[in-house]
């Protein structure tokens, strides 16, 4: 039966998995990885590997890497009620007042992310960002109440259900980067009769938002050769400028050129796109860092030949990132091709 991106995507991401706290998305990735792999198994960070090997002697080391962390919060104290809190990752202070989040107790415990409304502000400080240091989430409970509930560490996430958007799109929290990782398993599903010529390694790496922790252990554990990292990358609004981004959603998987990549496999990757007309678009990145685990693979042991496939995304580190399912499905089928070439040349 052919995997259904979208309802593997609405799973995935109703699951919580902020940073450090990924259990309930690994258990269920490791699932997924099973009816794949040869060997699956979970590693002291919590990282989710696979392997499938391909029987020949002295095989080369493919690893297909997403994080599957998303953003979120911990709670640091309560007063009066209230719960203070940090962030994990990227957590915006921008777009976070007012909304719902689950609180990671047993059962988990919905709150507001308070802020005041704009009857009684100042007007000095209508535009004024309140940092996340000052924000409280409120949970309708008393002080007694809620020192009892939820303890300091007790992790969060964003409350927010995946919804159909636009043409063939999907919108809510997590798709950065659970959408990598389907897109991976979705490969994985087109390689089942494909024969390789190399060991394949799929990595759903954890803690991705709070420096590449997970890839930096799991990659120098595996010891691959070539690794394909899928993310997400910035999609074009009528707010950015063409510096910040072109590529838009829709437009296919984004195909990375820059110093955080490695020339050969990347042109190996831009060519397979091109031979086998998989839509497709070039990023540019300059730095020597992509922000993504490509930044901590690539330079992993004695080095690793990197490339990275990202999917494009309106609004990432919200409630609300947007995808489109076609890019998904382009991201896989040039992951695809790209298992079958590495081990016979690059």
């Amino acid at each position: 039966m052919m995997l259904d991106i979208k309802e593997t995507l609405v799973e995935l991401c109703e699951l919580p998995g902020p940073a450090g706290f990924e259990e309930q998305v690994a258990t269920r990735a490791k699932t997924l990885l099973d009816s794949y792999m040869d060997e699956t198994w979970i590693d002291v960070l919590g990282n989710v590997i696979g392997v499938r090997r391909c029987g020949k002697d002295n095989a080369s080391k493919l690893l297909f890497d997403a994080h599957i962390d998303e953003i979120g919060l911990i709670v640091t104290g309560v007063e009066e009620g209230f719960l203070r809190f940090a962030k994990l990752g990227g957590l915006d202070a921008r777009v976070i007042p007012a909304s719902g989040v689950a609180i990671l107790t047993e059962p988990p415990t919905y709150g507001v992310i308070s802020v005041l409304p704009p009857h009684i502000l100042k007007k000095e400080d209508t535009e004024k960002i309140t940092k996340i240091e000052d924000m409280f989430i409120d949970i309708g409970k008393t002080q007694e109440e809620a020192s009892r509930l939820v303890t300091p560490g007790t992790p969060g996430v964003l409350a927010r259900s995946i919804k159909n958007f636009g043409e063939n799109g999907i919108c809510g929290k997590a798709l950065d980067d659970r959408a990598g990782f389907v897109a991976i398993m979705r490969a994985l599903e087109l390689l089942s009769s494909a024969e390789l010529n190399v060991d394949l390694y799929v990595m759903a790496s954890v803690q991705e938002e709070v420096g590449a922790r997970g890839a930096a252990a799991g990659t120098h554990a595996i010891a691959p050769d070539y690794c394909v990292v899928v993310d997400v990358d910035h999609a074009k609004t009528p707010d950015t400028k063409p510096s910040e981004t072109n590529e838009v959603l829709g437009g296919g998987t984004i195909i990375t050129r820059g110093p955080n990549m490695n020339p050969e496999l990347t042109e190996m990757v831009l060519m397979l796109a091109k031979k086998h007309k998989i839509k497709h678009q070039i990023d540019v990145e300059p730095r020597g860092s992509s922000g993504t685990n490509a930044r901590a693979i690539q330079i992993s042991r004695g080095g690793v030949a990197t490339a990275l496939l990202s999917i494009p995304m309106k609004y990432m580190h919200s409630a609300n990132e947007i995808i489109s399912l076609d890019d998904v499905e382009s991201t896989a089928k040039l992951l695809y091709e790209t298992a079958k070439r590495v081990g016979n040349e690059i």
